[in-house]
C-alpha cells in the first residue's frame, strides 16, 4: 500500500460512481486496547460482500482522510484513512494505520465479491 493520494483515490472513486459493487468495512480497537490493559471497552465493525450503489463519492481531509460514499438512501463513511491501493483485480483497498502501523479501519470497493475468509 502507499500513502494516499487524494487526487488519485477521487478518481477511482469516480469510476465505481452509480454501478453495482461490493464493499468490505471493518473497524476496530478491539484487541489494541484490550492487550495493553486499558480500561476501554474493545470496539469494532465488520461487514463483508454487502452491495451498494453510491452516486457520489468523496475523499476529504488531510491524513488521515475521510471517504463518504453517498447513496440513494443515507451514506457510508470511513475515517482515520492513510494507504491506498488499487489492486490487479481492480478493487480499491483503502486502509488506516495507526502510529505503530496496525490497522484501525479498512474500507475496499469491488466490482466483484471479495473472496471469503476461508478461500
Amino acid at each position: 500500500m502507499n500513502p494516499i493520494d487524494p487526487s488519485a483515490v477521487q478518481s477511482i472513486l469516480d469510476s465505481f460512481l452509480n454501478r453495482e459493487v461490493y464493499i468490505h468495512l471493518e473497524t476496530t480497537n478491539g484487541a489494541y486496547a484490550v492487550h495493553r490493559r486499558e480500561r476501554k471497552i474493545s470496539a469494532g465493525a465488520f461487514i463483508r460482500n454487502a452491495r451498494i450503489r453510491f452516486e457520489r463519492g468523496v475523499i476529504t481531509g488531510d491524513r488521515p482522510y475521510r471517504v463518504g460514499l453517498k447513496m440513494e438512501l443515507g451514506w457510508v463513511y470511513a475515517e482515520g484513512l492513510t494507504d491506498f491501493e488499487l489492486d490487479r483485480e481492480g478493487r480499491l483497498l483503502l486502509a488506516g494505520h495507526d502510529e505503530e502501523g496496525r490497522l484501525a479501519v479498512a474500507l475496499e470497493l469491488s466490482l466483484s465479491p471479495f473472496p471469503h475468509a476461508d478461500s
